[in-house]
């Protein structure tokens, strides 16, 4: 299957990632980096068991090949194989009788949802259980229970999967995703996939002022793990960056959560953006909920990552439970958030601070095909005004102090209005990006 930007393509790729049995480590994480690999070139860079990343440990692989739990009649209450959310994630192994009373410190559920199955992990402390909703739960029989599963644990890796689109510049973005839940849509798969269909859009620009690198890894380890490789290249590097996830379910509006010193290339971007027509919300850092870019924010790294999602920020009811599907998080949500984040990106490019390398005086324009010659005013010169006017305030304001966007506010535009004016300006080698 050919990568296609339709519903019916993303509907099928979901189709056959859903159903891994994923972790932070483990062949289910490698079969899902295997399957994006088909559409877009991952290179996978693995951080063995038991190294130290900064204050943690690369846990131990875990591979699990049956859960299930049976009543004292033999009926089945919990089993991985018909949803993988019903085991505890990273359980250890069992095969055991148990009682009812025993049973119930081992056994998960939502009282407030009682038709959900919650998710349910224990990465870094050993203990086994099941997940089932709060109506099963509230019918079992007291008696002897059956609890099996078929876990073990290896020496292996933490995997982390990149790979970068070349720009003009050694400048480089950041736009990343987890990769580590199981069968859940719009928590897990949709940032992701949003992120596949940005790999595909910016791959088709012509031209990229920037270097844009496109990450999977699970999350929180596996964002500390790519800091871990990547992190003094970063520093050196990284202009701006993005968590993506939860990019479907029922609002239409993209939700930005800044970087914690809200003072990088997006975060400006993204406030002018607002200023001229482009309808999304912006809310500041806070360390006491998000994702990946409480990591990239720590205190040691400050680097410029901000968080994207449709709905995680407000939350949503069937976050971290079997409600989380398909139909609730909606292809056509995905699709709708790749178009949304590409034109952000697209305006990203304008966005630069230049250097005037003809400072003394006006440089000659009308050598240079960039302004009239004749001093005749037509309604073709009027027509070129504006442009004109760009060009006029680019070059007086590129001092290395102003970026496009300051110079954008002083003409009460927006900076996307300017793309023309700065490319002519470039190709002219007026302009230079410092």
């Amino acid at each position: 299957m050919a990568y296609q930007e339709t519903e019916a393509f993303y509907s099928e790729l979901f189709d056959e990632l859903f159903p891994i049995l994923r972790s932070i480590t483990g062949p289910g994480l490698r079969q899902s980096y295997d399957i994006f690999n088909r559409y877009m070139p991952l290179q996978l860079d693995s951080i063995p068991s038991g190294t130290s990343v900064f204050d943690w440990t690369v846990p131990q692989e875990w591979h699990c090949e049956a859960a299930y739990l049976l009543d004292p009649d033999g009926e089945v209450v919990a089993d991985m194989k018909r949803l993988n959310l019903e085991v505890v994630n990273y359980s250890e192994p069992v095969d055991r009788d148990i009682d009812l009373e025993e049973l119930q410190s081992h056994l998960y559920s939502l009282p407030e949802l009682p038709d959900a199955i919650p998710y349910v992990t224990s990465y870094y402390q050993k203990r086994w259980g099941f997940c089932l909703s709060q109506n099963v739960r509230d019918k079992l029989k007291p008696g002897t229970y059956k609890a099996v599963i078929k876990s073990k644990f290896y020496d292996g890796h933490l995997d982390i999967a990149q790979t970068v689109l070349e720009g003009n510049s050694k400048n480089e973005v950041l736009l990343s995703s987890y990769l580590c839940h199981p069968s859940m849509a719009n928590n897990e798969l949709s940032g992701p996939l949003v992120l596949l269909g940005l790999y595909h859009r910016i791959k088709q620009w012509p031209n990229r002022r920037y270097s844009y690198r496109f990450a999977l890894h699970p999350e929180t380890i596996g964002s500390l793990g790519l800091l871990h490789l990547n992190g003094e290249h970063f520093k050196q590097n990284l202009v701006s960056g993005l968590v993506i996830n939860c990019m479907g379910g029922e609002p239409e509006e993209l939700v930005f959560k800044h970087s914690r010193n809200d003072d990088c290339a997006l975060d400006k971007l993204l406030y002018h953006l607002n200023d001229h027509g482009f309808a999304h919300s912006n809310i500041p850092f806070s360390p006491l909920s998000g994702s990946d870019e409480r990591q990239y924010n720590s205190p040691g790294f400050q680097l410029p990552v901000s968080c994207v999602s449709r709905c995680f920020h407000s939350g949503f009811k069937e976050y971290h439970t079997s409600l989380d599907t398909k139909e609730n998080m909606g292809i056509r949500q995905v699709l709708d958030s790749i178009d949304k984040l590409e034109k952000i990106f697209l305006a990203f490019e304008q966005v630069a601070t230049f250097e005037n390398k003809f400072p003394y005086g006006e440089p000659n324009l009308g050598k240079r095909g960039l302004y009239p010659t004749l001093s005749f005013f037509s309604k073709e010169r009027t027509s070129q005004l504006d442009e004109l006017n760009h060009i006029k305030m680019l070059l007086n304001y590129s001092d290395t102090k102003h970026d496009t966007i300051d110079i954008a506010n002083l003409q009460g535009k927006c900076v996307t209005d300017m793309q023309s004016a700065i490319s002519k300006l470039e190709e002219q080698k007026l302009l230079e990006m410092i």
